[in-house]
């Protein structure tokens, strides 16, 4: 077990080594208290000394900033709402769920044809949303057939919508829900 010892360079590393160990018992206090120091201060490091760049909890906090303005409550007929379903460029995209219209022009690429979310451009399709369906059939306004979970699905793209999209009006002459 000790060749690896008995190989070594003798005369430059066994009074070092001696040494080493006579000072460490020697100051076995002073060593504990900077090793403490030492753990406090390379754990303070990893967790709180990271800066906001480098810190993957920051980054993912929170929806993305964006400047809303004041929401509009303009009436908009199904057939003004159809104009903007992005096969125009030179318009906005509109997507309006539970008679509540929003401008997703900034997310052109997926509500723009040929994006994901297509299908709700330029519709009420508060249905499909509550469903989780890209189905055409199921973006229709009325949601009155979701069940209590897909209610709350629901719900959550209303609250999604909002903190991300301008609100550009309201649905008139929608289908009621009672």
């Amino acid at each position: 077990m000790l060749d690896w010892f008995q190989q070594l360079d003798h005369h430059r590393f066994y009074p070092f080594f001696l040494r080493s160990i006579d000072y460490l018992q020697h100051h076995k206090l002073w060593v504990l208290v900077h090793l403490a120091v030492l753990s406090v201060l390379t754990f303070w490091a990893l967790t709180t000394g990271r800066s906001s760049a480098q810190s993957p909890r920051k980054m993912s906090s929170g929806p993305p900033q964006v400047d809303l303005r004041p929401p509009k409550d303009d009436p908009i007929t199904i057939e003004e709402l159809s104009r903007f379903d992005g096969s125009d460029p030179s318009k906005p995209i509109y997507v309006a769920i539970k008679g509540i219209v929003f401008d997703v022009s900034a997310k052109r690429e997926v509500y723009g044809p040929g994006g994901s979310y297509h299908v709700f451009a330029g519709k009420d399709g508060s249905k499909g949303l509550g469903k989780s369906s890209l189905k055409p059939e199921d973006a229709t306004s009325d949601y009155s057939s979701l069940d209590e979970n897909e209610s709350k699905v629901l719900a959550d793209w209303v609250s999604f919508f909002k903190k991300r999209y301008n609100i550009v009006g309201k649905v008139v002459n929608k289908t009621v829900n009672l």
